[in-house]
């Protein structure tokens, strides 16, 4: 499959199984699991076929692992990122000392004041390292990187989980825990 067509179907799919899974008539279940041959038959239906071979390769190439199976293969999730309401069912982790955020840097200023929060998404993504944290704030514009003090957030209760992905997520990160690099 071709990078075009690998994109785009990992944007149909994180539409769908992150923001809009009723357009596809969908539901997910806990964890936001969907049957994979469920998810098939809908983007037929929906004039988007995708084959068993497409899905395996975007779920197994994808550089950000924004999706999973279960340990069967016959379900399928975006691991995190979710809009739409869902029990991802994470276990909260214990954090590594220092986490980052990387947003544009239109968005400085505003984090500066109020700090990170979720928005319409449930919960702040947080990457482990630097390099990561400016890919994901270049997809803004010029990337601007924060570190986040996540070790204190936790002695001050904060509860972390960490997707399958990598991903840390977090309710919110007031500003005392803030630092731009």
């Amino acid at each position: 499959m071709n990078n075009n067509r690998q994109v785009k179907i990992s944007k149909y799919l994180s539409k769908h199984l992150r923001h809009q899974p009723e357009r596809l008539g969908l539901k997910l279940a806990p964890g936001g699991w969907v049957k994979v041959d469920e998810l098939l038959t809908a983007c037929n239906k929906n004039a988007f076929p995708i084959s068993r071979c497409e899905l395996d390769e975007v779920v197994a190439k994808n550089d950000k692992k924004r999706f999973s199976f279960d340990v069967t293969g016959n379900l399928i999730r975006a691991n995190q990122g979710h809009s739409v309401e869902i029990d991802l069912q994470l276990e909260p982790a214990i954090p590594p000392k220092v986490l980052y955020h990387g947003t544009g840097h239109k968005a400085v200023d505003l984090i500066q004041q109020h700090g990170l929060n979720r928005m319409s998404r449930h919960h702040v993504h947080l990457s482990p390292d630097i390099e990561t944290a400016r890919r994901v704030g270049a997809r803004h514009g010029h990337p601007v990187v924060f570190a986040i003090d996540a070790t204190a957030m936790q002695q001050a209760g904060y509860t972390f989980y960490c997707s399958e992905n990598g991903v840390w997520l977090v309710d919110s990160v007031p500003t005392d825990y803030l630092h731009r690099i």
